[in-house]
């Protein structure tokens, strides 16, 4: 039997130290029934080693109560956001496909990325970016986005989604409500925005609205302070964004995930417990822990207290672990990475190679249209 303990696990994913799992994040994963695991590039060296690393991962899923795979993420964009080096196909940034502007040249692309991920065993990319960039001094995102156009990023963003689905690996777009305008990174503090609901309405939405109408299952929320809209929680932890905006204004119906929680955004100003509190209680599915080996026990214990003390109702708590579970189940449909030879023909395949050398020199790859 599933505990209440294991059902928050469920709905909760972390990172783990090296590039194999230790006897030490066996247990945790296992004993806390943790949904998934984000890989970074200090958990990956070679295509072998990798392939061995997510083999050993879901195979913790038969000492689970759930027995139900574990989500297994990356950031793979392209360009400068992408964990897997040579042999797999390097990938141009986004900027490259927006300036192409085609919604087929998108579609394959994500679809050809995923094709890679799904044949080392992962199963989940944090990814597409939606932001738009109307900040030419954004550093953090600049390239990373597909265009200065909210009508363009809609419809490219749509189209990686849609590859993304095709490839058989989720997508998650990001970083909702958007994190195009901002200077400050929120790896390092919090960025403060000043825009009105109209115009993050009409501007910012747009976009995430459409990529939500291609059947998205997942999005990632922003760690950024929208005083005009919420002054006192930033959108991971905002009741009004995540419930009013996304939710009602955005009609989205999938799973919320948030942002790592690590992050000094939030970090400078909250304790780890309070951040993950106030995460199930703004509406945040699945908490996301990235970098630190102690946060994710805080925050189990701080919501394992919270529940005692009728602060989370475990009607949220069930909510979660079910929409995690239906998850897996439905789209999770190859668990195990293929077999390494097979996997091996596929990782940096010649056709994609060439459509990643197309797109990078700005050119419409032969038998493409626009």
């Amino acid at each position: 039997m599933t505990t209440t303990r294991q059902k928050v696990g469920q709905a909760t994913m972390i990172g783990i130290s090296g590039k194999s799992l230790t006897e030490g994040e066996k247990k945790f994963i296992v004993q806390n029934n943790i949904g998934g695991i984000t890989l970074f590039s200090r958990n990956i060296e070679t295509p072998q080693q990798l392939h061995k690393l997510t083999t050993e991962i879901q195979a913790l899923r038969n000492q689970q109560p759930d027995k139900a795979p574990l989500l297994i993420a990356i950031d793979m964009e392209g360009g400068r956001v992408a964990r897997l080096k040579a042999p797999f196909t390097q990938w141009p940034p986004l900027k490259k496909i927006g300036d192409l502007d085609s919604a087929s040249i998108a579609f394959k692309f994500a679809e050809s990325m995923g094709t890679e991920l799904q044949a080392i065993g992962v199963n989940l990319d944090f990814a597409p970016c939606v932001d738009i960039l109307t900040n030419p001094q954004n550093i953090l995102i600049g390239d990373r986005a597909l265009s200065t156009d909210a009508e363009a990023v809609g419809k490219l963003a749509s189209a990686l989604v849609r590859g993304y689905i095709k490839s058989g690996v989720i997508a998650c777009a990001k970083h909702f409500p958007g994190h195009g305008n901002t200077i400050i990174d929120s790896h390092f503090d919090l960025p403060v925005e000043d825009v009105s609901l109209e115009t993050l309405i009409a501007r910012e939405l747009s976009p995430f609205k459409k990529t939500f109408r291609a059947r998205l299952d997942m999005v990632m929320t922003a760690h950024i302070l929208y005083k005009n809209i919420d002054a006192e929680w930033p959108a991971t932890l905002s009741k009004k964004i995540l419930s009013e905006i996304l939710r009602k204004e955005c009609g989205y119906r999938g799973l919320v995930i948030s942002d790592d929680l690590d992050m000094k955004a939030l970090r400078k100003l909250y304790e780890p417990g309070v951040i993950a509190v106030r995460a199930l209680e703004a509406g945040i599915n699945i908490l996301l822990y990235c970098n630190e080996a102690e946060t994710p026990e805080m925050g189990l214990d701080a919501i394992d207290k919270a529940l005692a003390d009728k602060r989370i109702s475990m009607d949220a708590v069930e909510n979660n672990y079910q929409l995690m579970l239906k998850l897996k189940k439905s789209k999770v449909k190859q668990i195990d990475p293929l077999p390494l030879p097979e996997a091996a023909r596929i990782i940096g395949h010649p056709d994609h190679l060439a459509l990643s050398k197309a797109i990078a020199s700005g050119q419409i790859p032969e038998g493409m249209t626009t």
